[in-house]
Order: structure tokens, then C-alpha cells, then sequence
């Protein structure tokens, strides 16, 4: 059971990330399948490498730039995996009108006008908010940012239909529905986080972030009738810049 467990985390971090894992990792469609349960518990592990990396850095370099190389390393841990996924959609949605033109678009591998202004707002968005948020709760904003914009990725996975035939993805285990078991770990692991922040900033945090994945959501099923493997990455981008400016807009009008 254990060991099992450890091959499914193991996984998830050999998909989500560059971190090295056991050379004997499985990789089945079975295994893939339920990485979920684990994608929060990744949240945490490069919310906190990105935590450590202000911390450290901190100490001798300017604030500013101290938060710039804490989303370096972010970046660099997860490979620029969900941020590829933010460009593809924001080209897709951008650029076709049709749901057969927005899932060929967001196949296409190189990043078009719409991707490159939507990824470059988006970490400046990222910047000035972690730039301007109290220094000593940097680390945990990242820890909980990063796990929580992750859950809102599994919560679109039970929520929604994925659209873009099996034929045609790498990544359709990962996108299909897991058990309520998933679920309930990958909630675990995206909430708890929460808990390293102000108590009292949570609620507006949180249901800015809901408002935020709801009307992506329902966008999403609009156009295309589900999510695809790029949704997902622009899901956890778009909820993780949420949940930035929501503690910052709440920690400008608390005194």
C-alpha cells in the first residue's frame, strides 16, 4: 500500500515537475491517473522551494529581486509546465472561434501574440503583488498560492469533461476523473497550506479565487465543452495571480 502510494507521488512529481525521482518509477495509465491526488502536495513542494529561495536570497539581495529569482525558481522546478499551458489557451481562446480552431491552436507548440502578452502580464502581475505583500508572510503566500491554484486544476478535472480525443494527448490520464479518494487528498493538501496566512484574510481570498475559477469554468465550457491539458495549466496560473491579489487587495483595506 505504502509503496504504492510512494510510486503514485513519485509520478507526479516525475510529470509536474523536474525534480529527479527513482529510476524505477512507474508511469501507467493506471499510475497517471491518479497523480491528482498528489498535484497539491507538488504545489507545496515548489511553493516552498520558491518560500525558500525569497528567504534565502533576501538576506543579501534587494526585495525585489530577491522575488523575482523565488519565481525563477519556481519556474525552473516545474520546467514553465503551467505557464505553457496559460500561453497555449490564451492563444487558442485569442485566436479561434470555433471549438475545433481553439483546440488546434493550443496544440500548436509555438507561442503566438495572445501567449506572449497574456504570460508577460501575468508573472508582472505576480511581481508587484508578491513585491508588495509583507515580507515575513512571502514564503507562505507562495507555500499556500501554489497549492491552492492546484486544487482549483483538480476541482475543473471532476467538474468538467475532458474534450480533446485520447488519440491526441499525452497527458488524457492524467486529465481523467479519479476517485472521490483523490479528491479528498488533494483537498487535504491544498487547504491545509492555507492555514500559514491571517485567518481573516482567508475567506475574501478564497472566494475571490472561486469567483475567479467558476467564471473560467463556465467560460471554458462555453467555448470548447470541457478542459483540455492546457486549461488545467491556465486554471492553476489564473488562480494562483488570484490568490496574490486577493491577499493583497485585503491586507490594503485592513488596517
Amino acid at each position: 500500500m505504502l509503496k504504492r502510494e510512494l510510486d503514485i507521488f513519485f509520478a507526479t512529481l516525475m510529470f509536474y515537475t523536474r525534480i529527479p525521482v527513482p529510476y524505477r518509477t512507474g508511469h501507467s495509465d493506471e499510475i497517471l491517473n491518479k497523480t491528482t491526488r498528489y498535484f497539491t502536495l507538488v504545489g507545496i513542494i515548489v511553493g516552498a522551494i520558491g518560500g525558500l529561495t525569497f528567504w534565502s536570497l533576501n538576506h543579501i539581495l534587494p526585495e525585489n529581486l530577491a522575488v523575482v529569482l523565488s519565481m525563477v525558481a519556481t519556474i525552473f522546478v516545474t520546467g514553465a509546465f503551467h505557464e505553457d499551458g496559460f500561453a497555449d489557451t490564451c492563444d487558442g481562446f485569442g485566436g479561434g472561434y470555433t471549438k475545433e480552431k481553439v483546440l488546434e491552436i493550443m496544440k500548436d507548440s509555438r507561442i503566438g501574440t495572445y501567449g506572449t502578452v497574456g504570460l508577460l502580464l501575468i508573472l508582472l502581475t505576480k511581481f508587484y503583488c508578491l513585491s508588495s505583500s509583507p515580507v515575513y508572510l512571502i514564503p507562505a503566500i507562495l507555500i499556500s498560492g501554489h497549492s491552492f491554484s492546484r486544487f482549483c486544476s483538480v476541482c475543473m478535472i471532476y467538474l468538467q469533461s475532458y474534450v480533446r480525443p485520447a488519440d491526441q494527448s499525452k497527458s488524457k490520464p492524467i486529465g481523467h476523473r479519479a476517485s472521490g479518494v483523490s479528491l479528498v487528498i488533494a483537498a487535504f493538501f491544498g487547504i491545509t497550506p492555507l492555514l500559514l496566512l491571517p485567518y481573516k484574510s482567508l475567506l475574501f481570498i478564497v472566494s475571490l479565487c472561486m469567483i475567479v475559477f467558476v467564471s473560467f469554468s463556465s467560460y471554458t465550457k462555453r467555448r470548447i465543452g470541457g478542459y483540455t491539458g492546457d486549461v488545467l495549466g491556465a486554471t492553476q496560473q489564473l488562480c494562483e495571480v488570484t490568490f496574490y491579489l486577493g491577499f493583497l487587495i485585503y491586507n490594503y483595506f485592513t488596517p
